[in-house]
């Protein structure tokens, strides 16, 4: 069992910065790949970013590729999320999950956090 708590979501304005991270529980952090998901207003919810259990591999969307970078510390059982040059339409409610192996679907994730709020106003 996993159990993923987000924090760091905020208000900036376009171009800004921001990080997000995600604290998880439980001894077998190790193991799993980590996501990131956000789920804009009216929109289903999509693939952020994804790490392999080890760090060695990571994923993106196109749509935030060279702008967002993830990362994670097994040491600490965390991972974060760090968006730069951020745009308006990176608006979103953004979620870390577990899963035993990494991917872009949402479906083959186990374990989700309560979400936290990013805003980029222009």
């Amino acid at each position: 069992q996993v159990q993923l708590v987000e924090s760091g979501g905020g208000l900036v304005q376009a171009g800004g910065s921001l990080r997000v991270s995600c604290a998880a529980s439980g001894r077998t952090f190790s193991s799993y790949a980590m996501g990131w998901f956000r789920q804009r207003s009216g929109k289903e919810r999509e693939f952020v970013a994804g790490i392999s259990w080890s760090g060695a591999r990571t994923y993106y969307a196109d749509s935030v590729r060279g702008r967002f970078t993830i990362s994670r510390d097994n040491a600490k059982n965390t991972v974060s999320l760090q968006m730069n040059s951020l745009k308006p339409e990176d608006t979103a409610v953004y979620y870390c999950a577990a899963a035993k192996i990494l991917g872009l679907d949402f479906g083959a994730y186990e374990y989700w956090g309560q979400g936290t709020q990013v805003t980029v106003s222009s």
